[in-house]
């Protein structure tokens, strides 16, 4: 493999490799504009070893190449990330400005993070999720950036390795997790049908000739094998000695310090979340109080307080819409969320961005309700993903269960986070930011954590007209990123059963049974991810509250949201950095 090396260009750049250089040489040394083309160098090869990664972002040069995840390919994978690494060494960090400082950290963040996956997690290893080929090859066929015959023969070559695929995970797997292993069963089973019918519909609308539609059908054929093959595999697995789904507390701290990147450790999140939790519950006894009789009548108060808010929470959430309502709804919100932003004059939304609300894949079930599909930073004009879950074929129970979770107020509070000024306006700003290595390598605690900030940004700016109701839904829904470090923690690193964690999302974060068995089900396949929401919230509003005492009257709240939006989805500590050391220059 040909390796990425910073080498040559530095001793270019310091007109000799030999000897170490003075102090002064290396103060003086303007190590930017070699280091801007071993980025470019860096993301090329970079694609080269995750085609299926580089289509994701928007990146099509290899749209028709399936990584076969064999031995081979991880011998190829680590030699990559090594050779990476080894050339980072060679950086001389002082002759980089502060946005190449906060690159070079991202870049070996990254590589680094990926090795100890390989090396140490062993995830190719326990959780057959990881092998779903499904959603790559339907981006395929959802993009609209270039003709649909061309990404149709990018479809045709890339299904000839899928056979190759599923045998090679078949091969890797070892005492695969219960929880993962059904998981992977579901989502291939339910990914099948873009191989079966939208595959084959696409085909119904191009000029190909009859043999070679044949053909490609027949290749769709052994790939639905395949995939119905590795299914039946999984289910007949005799896996006497299965793993924990549970990380551990030593993997679990090194995947928080890769993941999330903050300024705390994840001791340290998990004590802040424990203390906000209680802190949330006394800001909803004060309302919960204040609306009782509106609520209740003249029905008796318990002494308990968390019942007291629970009960009032139960009447306020029979308020929400009709199964077949639900998605209508969520669209006619866009507009409405937009108008204010604009009205209150909080961040510019680009219209020109799209922003589709769609029914989520069946690829996709079973981790979230409610998620936020973007294009890369190569496709800056394609489709953003709304996906909401489906209602259907649920019973009536269950049903009503988790539309009272996703109430009248809930569920505006959701549109907040998923789409505006949440997920789908911090991702348009992160493909615009002039930093690919920002955009690409997105940090999940600064994405996760944004949205979760705008939701009580947006009611602080009056939304919802500061009604009493809507600040104690908010308070409950904070409560469900706050407890979601407090369960993922907890269940990874101190063997926190079922029913504790039941009584963590009901009891005490005041959620439905349909949402705290489906969070259950969550925390099961995975980890640390659950962490972010709070960690990165945790952060941002901390900073901007900083901010807003070291500025005083200059602080305008627009151009907050706007610079540290500017940097891409970096890591909330290094946007922190570079803002503040801006604002001390001027």
């Amino acid at each position: 493999m040909k390796k990425i090396t910073f080498v040559g260009i530095v001793c270019v750049a310091l007109s000799s490799c030999g000897g170490k250089q003075n102090s002064e040489t290396k103060a003086a040394a303007d190590m930017n504009p070699q280091f801007e083309k071993y980025k470019s160098s860096f993301i090329e090869e970079l694609w080269k070893t995750y085609p299926g990664w580089a289509s994701s972002q928007g990146y099509h040069k290899y749209d028709s190449l399936l990584v076969v995840p064999d031995d081979a390919s991880r011998v190829k994978e680590l030699a990559f990330l090594k050779a990476n690494l080894d050339s980072l060494k060679i950086v001389d960090l002082g002759g980089l400005s502060d946005n190449n400082k906060t690159d070079y950290y991202m870049i070996e963040n990254q590589l680094k993070s990926i090795e100890w996956t390989i090396n140490e997690e062993k995830i190719y290893q326990w959780n057959p999720s990881e092998y779903n080929v499904s959603g790559a090859f339907a981006e395929i066929l959802n993009g609209n950036y270039d003709s649909l015959d061309v990404r149709l023969h990018n479809f045709y070559l890339k299904m000839a390795n899928i056979p190759a695929f599923y045998e090679a995970a078949k091969k890797n797997i070892k005492n695969p997790t219960i929880e993962h292993t059904q998981l992977a069963i579901d989502q291939n089973l339910g990914g099948i049908s873009v191989f079966e019918k939208d595959f084959v519909d696409a085909l119904s609308k191009v000029n190909f000739g009859e043999n070679e539609k044949k053909r490609m059908e027949y290749r769709a054929n052994e790939s639905v094998k395949a995939i119905r093959d590795f299914a039946n595999w999984l289910k007949k697995l005799d896996n006497k000695t299965p793993r924990s789904f549970r990380l551990g507390k030593d993997l679990y701290a090194k995947k928080f310090e890769f993941d999330i990147q903050s300024g705390y450790t994840v001791d340290q999140i998990y004590e802040k979340a424990l203390t906000h939790k209680n802190e949330l519950h006394q800001k909803m006894f004060v309302l919960a109080d204040k609306l009782w009789s509106k609520y209740m009548g003249k029905e008796l108060k318990p002494n308990d307080t968390l019942a007291l808010i629970r009960q009032v929470i139960d009447k306020i959430s029979q308020k929400h819409l009709k199964p077949e309502e639900f998605q209508k709804d969520i669209e006619r919100q866009i507009p409405i969320l937009v108008d204010f932003i604009k009205q209150k004059d909080l961040i510019y939304i680009d219209p020109s961005k799209p922003l589709v609300v769609r029914k989520e894949p069946d690829y996709m079930a079973g981790v979230a309700g409610a998620s936020i599909s973007a294009p890369g930073p190569y496709d800056k004009g394609g489709n953003t993903y709304y996906n909401v879950g489906s209602l259907s074929g649920w019973n009536k129970e269950k049903s009503e269960s988790y539309l009272r979770e996703y109430n009248y107020y809930i569920l505006q509070i959701l549109n907040i986070h998923e789409a505006i000024p949440g997920h789908y306006t911090q991702l348009v700003y992160s493909n615009q930011s002039p930093s690919l290595i920002k955009s690409l390598f997105g940090n999940s605690a600064m994405i996760e954590g944004w949205a979760v900030y705008s939701e009580r940004m947006m009611l602080e700016n009056g939304y919802g007209n500061n009604e009493d109701e809507m600040w104690l839904m908010y308070y409950k829904w904070n409560l469900r990123s706050t407890c979601n470090t407090i369960l993922d923690y907890s269940v990874h690193t101190k063997e926190m059963t079922k029913e504790a964690a039941m009584d963590l999302l009901m009891n005490q974060a005041f959620q439905q049974k349909t949402e705290a068995e489906g969070k259950w089900r969550r925390v099961n396949v995975t980890q640390v991810q659950l962490c972010c929401y709070f960690t990165g919230y945790t952060e941002i509003y901390d900073f901007r509250e900083e901010l807003k005492k070291q500025m005083s009257d200059k602080f305008n709240l627009k151009q907050f949201h706007e610079k540290f939006l500017s940097y891409g989805s970096s890591p909330v500590k290094y946007i922190k950095e570079l803002m503040i050391s801006e604002i001390d220059k001027k």
